[in-house]
C-alpha cells in the first residue's frame, strides 16, 4: 500500500472581486514508503499549495488525501496539527528558524512536537550535518547554509514517515544547494522517511530518480497562488 494516495484533490481560492479561482485539481498522485520523489514547477503553479494541503496546513475542497489509510481531508484542524506532528518533517524555503535559540534548542523543539523532543537525536543530527561546534549558535549567528541545515535536522528530528521539502535550496548558491540535498536526502533514507521535494531547478531535480511534472499532475486552469 502506497504511504500517500492523492485522488481528485481539489482547491480553490476566491479573489477580491468574488471570483472563484482554482489553483488544484490534482486526479491522482502516490509515495511509497522510504520513496524519494521531485515534483517540478514554476513559481506560483500551486506546488506549495499542495505541500501545504498533504502537510495539513490547509484544507482541501474536495477530493482524498490518506496517508497510510488515514483520510486527512476529512479531519478538522486540531486532528490534522497532531497529523502533522506525528508524521511529517517540513523543510521551508525560509527556514523559519527560531531566532532567540540556539540552532540544538531549534532540533529539539522541532523533535517535540512528534515523537517528544531528543536532546541526544537532535545533537547527533547536527553533528551528522557538520555543525558540532555550531550547536549554542542563534540563527543569526549562522550562515545560511549552516542555517539551512539547522533546518533539515529539525525536520528529521521527530523521525517523521515523511518529509515535505518546499523548494529547500533556494536561497543556496549552487555548492552549497547540491551539498544540503546530498545530506537532506542522506537522512531520509538513514531513517527509511519519504521524501516529497517540489523545485523549479534543474540541477536539484535531475539528482530524483523518478521526476512529476507539476504541470501534468495539476490540472487546474492557471491562477495566482499564494
Amino acid at each position: 500500500m502506497d504511504l500517500l494516495h492523492v485522488e481528485n484533490l481539489i482547491k480553490d481560492y476566491v479573489s477580491p472581486d468574488g471570483e472563484v479561482q482554482r489553483v488544484l485539481e490534482i486526479a491522482n498522485f502516490n509515495l511509497a514508503a522510504g520513496e524519494q520523489v521531485a515534483i517540478r514547477g514554476s513559481s506560483g503553479s500551486g506546488k506549495t499549495t499542495f505541500l501545504h494541503i498533504v502537510a495539513g496546513i490547509l484544507a482541501a475542497d474536495r477530493g482524498s488525501v490518506r496517508f497510510d489509510g488515514e483520510e486527512i481531508v476529512a479531519l478538522n484542524e486540531s486532528q490534522r496539527d497532531q497529523y502533522r506532528a506525528r508524521e511529517l518533517g517540513y523543510v521551508f524555503q525560509s527556514f523559519h528558524l527560531l531566532g532567540a535559540y540556539s540552532a540544538l534548542e531549534n532540533v529539539i523543539f522541532g523533535g517535540a512536537f512528534g515523537s517528544g523532543g531528543d536532546p541526544a537525536l537532535a545533537e547527533e543530527l547536527l553533528v551528522t550535518l557538520g555543525l558540532e561546534h555550531r550547536l549554542k549558535h542563534r540563527p543569526h549567528q549562522l550562515s545560511i547554509g549552516q542555517q539551512q541545515r539547522v533546518a533539515l535536522a529539525r525536520a528529521l528530528a521527530g523521525r517523521p514517515r515523511m518529509v515535505l521539502a518546499d523548494e529547500p535550496t533556494g536561497n543556496l548558491d549552487p555548492t552549497a544547494a547540491v551539498e544540503a540535498l546530498e545530506l537532506l536526502r542522506g537522512l531520509c533514507r538513514n531513517q527509511g522517511a519519504a521524501l516529497l521535494l517540489v523545485s523549479h531547478d534543474p540541477t536539484v531535480l535531475g539528482a530524483f530518480d523518478r521526476q512529476e511534472d507539476f504541470a501534468v499532475l495539476n490540472q487546474a486552469v492557471a491562477g495566482v497562488t499564494p
